[in-house]
């Protein structure tokens, strides 16, 4: 005999007491009562997609709670789990009756046992047959009267997105923003926008830009031009970004309160820990207020990491300083780091007269495609740029008015030898922390990894109404992809889906971005090495090209092809028809030209589609569409021709 627990309506419930009932219990029996199919789900969880597939596949409409996106989804779950003695998730009712998880419900499909429950639905005239599948998500009210429907910890470009997209689904929405000043000279801050539009993207930009024009200038004596270089003034360069920037800030500012949303220019803390729907609020003079939301996104991005060494905070300049530094870095400059930053910085430096040194401590570019990295090492070399390899700092000390810097080989052991020199500006580029450790998370229950990040799933954390996006962010099986264009797309559409009904997600693959060093580096997907190493050497080839842009060839640069010309490959999956899985760019606008190419290959291009493609002629883009040489082949990537 089946058990009364997995009736709902049955003697037992009609009998027992509603005041003897939970919240939760009562809302799960009116919810099954009042609907023909009910599927209790969580939205990333594949069997749960897979059940309502499923129905969707039967044309039978369903009623889906998705207990990840409900403020009190633990607890439902956990009611579920004394009514049916089912924990997981799906969790499938038909006409009241417990039907089980995504194997009992397609093994009842194949035995014609669900279509008896679901003709039944019919047979008792419930008028839920007839009704529109409804997903209850997290547009469902999570209970309580506060301040605000969303509140976002930060106002960089992804916590701003976030916001901004909420107020279209009228939701009463605050923004918190609090920038503590840089440790070292010169205690940088900065205002509203984030790192993007302050000490990131649009600063580094228009410094990458100022050192391309005087690289122009000089080209341009061979189209005719009777140019001179000159002298860069660094004041008047730093005066134009800052007044750029500035003007970025106080469009935020403006935009916030005509779309209705509240600006707190303050620190924001958990310190409640019976209330983790509340948030406390200083300002600068160290007055307080709390504040309380139905969520919360965190959003608030990192700072650059200082080395830990003896003197490096008292020495060291970061990204954070130098986009704003008043003072002209001087004739000699130290880079500490080897990511796209530590280089992209490097680049413009050299090419306004510094005498740049780049300290490495092992590969360029981590995480990026390594020959295309060392070929960026090639071509800055050229230009200028000093690099030393396998180096760490050991102690950093102010010496007459300049920085002396003490090194060793790494790795080395405790006798390693070593060596020093002095420089006007150390500016330090090796990597970025989270601003997470101050934030209260851990009073509220909300986990970090060893890192500080906040891992995620589908951007929910592990308490179910606070989530993270952007550079705090570490998703599962995706890790974290600190990509200022990534925050704002990933912040909407979770917005879209807390607060519109939407489903769509994040698609982590075929993400496009670009490095801006001197000879720009963009990319798609997967490195050589990565594309090797997850599918084997057996299933991909490389097709590359190396050549010169027309526009170079006047003023004979890059006349050594086989050491510093441009570069491009692309990367196919030979067991998938010669999908391009990659895609690596080095040259000019180099951007530009990613962008387009990403398209395609959201759209699983293959090769074949590439070849099919004609290319606009004399341009660097139209390399790609006439690769004809795999690495397999042995045969030199030097383009001949026109």
């Amino acid at each position: 005999m089946e058990s009364p627990d997995h009736l709902v309506g049955d003697d037992d419930d009609k009998h027992r007491h509603r005041s003897d009932m939970t919240d939760e219990a009562k809302y799960i029996n009116d919810t099954i009562a009042s609907h023909g199919v009910v599927v209790w789900s969580k939205s990333y969880c594949p069997y749960c997609n897979t059940t309502k597939k499923l129905f969707d596949s039967l044309k039978v409409t369903y009623h889906v709670v998705e207990l990840d996106q409900v403020d009190n989804g633990e607890k439902l779950q956990a009611a579920l789990k004394t009514k049916t003695n089912q924990g997981s998730v799906p969790n499938v009712f038909v006409n009241g009756t417990h039907v089980g998880g995504n194997y009992d419900t397609h093994a009842k499909h194949k035995n014609g046992t669900l279509k008896t429950l679901l003709d039944s639905i019919s047979e008792t005239g419930d008028e839920t047959k007839e009704e529109k599948k409804v997903t209850t998500t997290a547009t469902t009210d999570v209970g309580g009267d506060y301040d605000y429907d969303l509140f976002v910890i930060g106002g960089g470009s992804g916590g701003l997105a976030a916001a901004k997209e909420a107020t279209k689904y009228g939701k009463k929405v605050a923004v918190a923003d609090f920038v503590k000043p840089s440790p070292s000279y010169p205690h940088t801050t900065w205002g509203l926008g984030g790192t993007c539009v302050n000490v990131g993207c649009i600063p580094k930009k228009l410094m990458h830009t100022a050192a391309l024009l005087g690289e122009g200038i000089e080209d341009s004596s061979h189209y005719g031009w009777k140019a001179t270089k000159g002298n860069h003034s660094w004041k008047d360069l730093v005066t134009g970004v800052q007044e750029h920037v500035s003007n970025l800030n106080k469009a935020y500012e403006t935009e916030l309160p005509s779309k209705n949303i509240d600006y707190f220019n303050m620190f924001a803390e958990f310190k409640n820990k019976d209330n983790n729907h509340e948030i406390s609020l200083t300002d600068f003079n160290g007055n307080q207020l709390t504040k309380t939301a139905g969520r919360f996104i965190i959003a608030v991005g990192g700072r650059p990491r200082i080395p830990d060494v003896p003197g490096a905070t008292e020495c060291c300049i970061t990204s954070d300083d130098i986009f704003a530094l008043k003072e002209n870095p001087g004739k000699k400059v130290l880079v500490i780091g080897a990511s796209y930053i530590a280089l992209e910085c490097a680049g413009f430096l050299t090419a306004f007269g510094h005498q740049v040194t780049v300290m490495v401590r092992s590969i360029f570019l981590r995480g990026f495609d390594q020959e295309i990295a060392e070929k960026i090492g090639q071509y800055m070399a050229k230009a200028g740029t000093t690099f030393i390899k396998r180096k760490v700092p050991t102690q950093m000390e102010r010496v007459d008015g300049r920085i002396e810097v003490s090194w060793k080989d790494h790795p080395s052991g405790e006798d390693a030898k070593i060596e020093s020199d002095q420089f006007d500006t150390v500016l330090c580029a090796i990597g970025r922390n989270p601003c997470t450790p101050k934030l209260g998370l851990e009073c509220v229950g909300v986990k970090t990894n060893k890192n500080g990040k906040i891992p995620v799933a589908q951007e929910q954390s592990n308490i179910p109404h606070i989530y993270a996006i952007g550079d705090v962010a570490d998703n599962a099986g995706v890790g974290s992809m600190e990509l200022t264009p990534v925050a704002i797309q990933v912040g909407k559409l979770l917005v879209r889906r807390l607060f519109n009904n939407a489903k769509d997600q994040m698609d982590w693959g075929s993400i496009a971005t670009t490095v801006f060093t001197p000879l720009e580096y963009g990319c798609i997907g997967l490195s050589e090495e990565d594309a090797k190493t997850k599918l084997g050497d057996e299933n991909v080839e490389v097709f590359h090209q190396v050549f010169q842009p027309l526009e170079m060839t006047l003023p004979k640069r890059m006349n050594n092809a086989q050491e510093d010309h441009c570069f491009t490959k692309l990367i196919v999956n030979l067991s998938q028809g010669n999908k391009v899985i990659g895609f690596h760019y080095l040259g000019p606008n180099a951007g530009e030209i990613t962008q387009g190419f990403s398209i395609a290959m959201k759209l699983g291009a293959t090769k074949k589609d590439f070849d099919m493609c004609v290319g606009i002629h004399p341009t660097c883009a139209e390399v790609v569409t006439t690769l004809d040489v795999s690495k397999s082949s042995g045969k030199s990537a030097q383009k001949g021709g026109c």
